[in-house]
């Protein structure tokens, strides 16, 4: 599917976005920072903190332009992070579940808690509240500092992407460098959790990804076989935890509204 034009290289004559339909903050565009300049840029992001509300008067830009709203951690601009979308593929060319079962086996080859057979997918849930609204709710919340310093403080941004999911390889993210080299074969896994469990990508720091939640596992069982992908997708995640382990990190999943995974 072709997507219209990127709008956010107007954003350098038009800064608040008026044409969009938009009041942007001060902010700027950012470019890749490794390998040389992007030929355009990778997104826009705020000067100043993201205030409640922020992301829903974001979310016209997605309807206008594809930018969808995201939140940018940590005590950094992205300016100065790794951005290399040079290096990254697409996350369509890729199957979630086999990369699942690959980082599976090698969870399990590294001595992680990945006894046993690679389990599948685990099921959807019924999907019974709005994504983007449940994803606006989290935005504020977190922003607020819900769940700590998680994203307290963060600066709201705009990504052009074809979905949530992908931005993470829009703009060649390499927060989990030492995991996967390739960010879009866990932006692969991020569609299928789109699509199995309601999931928008919330925010990104140097090495955390914030994800909203509209339908988390309620039963026990899929819980357990989703903790698995968890594993998979960030050791660190499951691993390193205050209660590790797999069991544990299915606890926390039952209705669970946000997940979070950080890299070392």
């Amino acid at each position: 599917m072709a997507m219209l034009p990127n709008p956010l290289p107007a954003l350098a004559t038009d800064p608040t976005g008026r044409a969009l339909g938009l009041d942007l903050p001060p902010g700027r565009l950012v470019d890749a920072t490794v390998d040389g300049p992007w030929h355009e840029p990778l997104l826009w992001c705020g000067d100043e903190p993201a205030a409640p509300g922020t992301w829903d008067r974001l979310l016209p830009a997605r309807r206008a332009g594809g930018l969808h709203p995201l939140l940018i951690g940590g005590p950094s601009g992205p300016h100065e992070w790794e951005l290399w979308p040079q290096r990254v593929s697409y996350p369509g060319d890729h199957d979630a579940e086999e990369v699942l079962a690959e980082l599976w086996d090698s969870a399990a080859a590294d001595g992680a808690d990945a006894d046993g057979d690679w389990p599948g997918l685990a099921p959807g849930s019924a999907l019974v509240e709005d994504p983007d609204r449940l994803a606006a709710e989290a935005a504020d919340a977190l922003s607020a500092g819900a769940g700590g310093d998680v994203l307290k403080g963060a600066r709201p941004a705009l990504v052009r992407a074809r979905r949530s999911a992908d931005i993470p390889a829009v703009i060649g993210w390499s927060g989990p460098l030492g995991h996967e080299g390739d960010v879009a074969r866990l932006c692969s896994v991020l569609r299928s959790w789109e699509d199995r469990f309601g999931i928008r990508v919330v925010g990104l720091s140097p090495g955390r990804l914030v994800l909203s939640v509209a339908a988390p596992p309620t039963r026990t069982a899929d819980a357990e076989v989703l903790a698995a992908e968890h594993l998979a997708f960030c050791p660190d995640s499951v691993l390193r935890s205050p209660r590790p382990g797999l069991g544990p990190c299915a606890r926390r999943l039952l209705g669970a509204p946000v997940w979070t995974f950080s890299w070392d």
